[in-house]
């Protein structure tokens, strides 16, 4: 079975709060979820707005759940809103389709999880998520 391991999923945080912090963004809130949505690893930075952690993880799990980057859901929301507003609701406010989250891949394409962050822009916040996959030799899509 193929998982994200805790080991990685701690450098993927470290990671991307290092690359948050060297960019000069606002601060975060990051997740990391395993393939099943669980919360693997997190944090929220000093200074950062109480919805950072709850924006991450709904960008994150939407993405896991879908099988697409949250950037790729928001394209297709714009197409289907009447669909997306449903997701939403049934995923209790868990589902969150703007740019920010992607999913981790293994060198072998498997799904491993999704990881997701909130501060900056969408696709600062994408940035940061793909940097730090991309440093320890996983994939995103």
């Amino acid at each position: 079975m193929n998982v994200i391991s805790i080991e990685q999923a701690t450098q993927l945080l470290n990671l991307a709060m290092s690359k948050a912090r060297s960019s000069g963004f606002k601060p975060m809130g990051i997740v990391v979820l395993d393939a099943s949505g669980h919360i693997k690893a997190c944090a929220i930075e000093d200074g950062a707005s109480m919805f950072r952690f709850d924006i991450a993880k709904a960008k994150a799990w939407g993405a896991i759940g879908m099988g697409v980057s949250s950037r790729a859901l928001g394209q297709r929301a714009k197409d289907n809103p009447n669909f997306f507003v449903s997701l939403a609701a049934t995923a209790h406010g868990q589902f969150l389709p703007q740019t920010g989250a992607v999913i981790v891949k293994d060198s072998s394409g498997h799904i491993l999880g999704s990881m997701g962050a909130s501060g900056g822009t969408g696709d600062e916040d994408e940035a940061i998520c793909t940097f730090a996959i991309e440093s320890i030799g996983l994939h995103w899509a």
